[in-house]
């Protein structure tokens, strides 16, 4: 089994694991080894699948405004954990290519590995959830063909997707790609980087 039939079929597992509650507010059991990579990957999907379901209360028209403020901190803290975890997962894949010498003319892709896998992950959401809408009983015959459509249409981009990770993970063990990774570094959160932050901190 390659990577990223690995990836898929535990990004799978954890979106189902998650839909036998169906509840952003169940504690995740990884099921995988300390230190295994599955285990990595699972708690990615993890985090990808709760802030799916947290993306779509916070739509509700009828949400208290005070309830959607608090979903908008837990989205932004979630997005945190998310670029925390793909940063890590990066770390990963530099440590298991540190030994291989990229050839002179190697390339830069435009997208880390890691990155690629969040990808991934959620795709494996866009395909859960649009298989339950392309099968949905109680939905008309129209919208069952249209999601259908729709569908066939992630299910293609989760071959074409593959196939590029796992051709991007065999140029980097090539030495044809060049690893390279940059922090996000994102701001939002960060009391010291946020003017709307730490300039109500200087008001005080």
């Amino acid at each position: 089994m390659n990577f990223t039939e690995t990836a898929w079929k535990v990004f799978n597992q954890c979106i189902e694991d998650y839909h036998v509650s169906d509840d952003v507010n169940t504690l995740i059991n990884n099921p995988f080894e300390k230190d295994s990579l599955e285990r990595i990957l699972y708690a990615k999907n993890w985090i990808d699948t709760v802030q799916w379901h947290l993306e779509d209360i916070i739509r509700d028209e009828n949400i208290d405004p005070a309830e959607a403020l608090q979903l908008k901190r837990t989205i932004d803290a979630s997005n945190q954990k998310r670029t925390d975890l793909v940063e890590y997962i990066d770390s990963w894949f530099l440590n298991k290519f540190e030994n291989i010498t990229p050839k002179p003319d190697a390339k830069i892709n435009t997208e880390t590995p890691a990155w690629a896998v969040d990808r991934l992950s959620i795709l494996a959401l866009k395909v859960y959830h649009m298989s339950l809408e392309a099968h949905r009983e109680s939905a008309s015959d129209e919208h069952r063909k249209n999601c259908q459509a729709k569908l066939d249409v992630l299910l293609t981009q989760k071959e074409d997707l593959s196939t590029s990770i796992d051709q991007l993970l065999a140029d980097i063990e090539n030495g044809n790609i060049k690893m390279k990774v940059y922090k996000q570094m994102k701001m939002y959160n960060d009391e010291s980087l946020n003017p709307i932050l730490y300039q109500k901190g200087q008001q005080k």
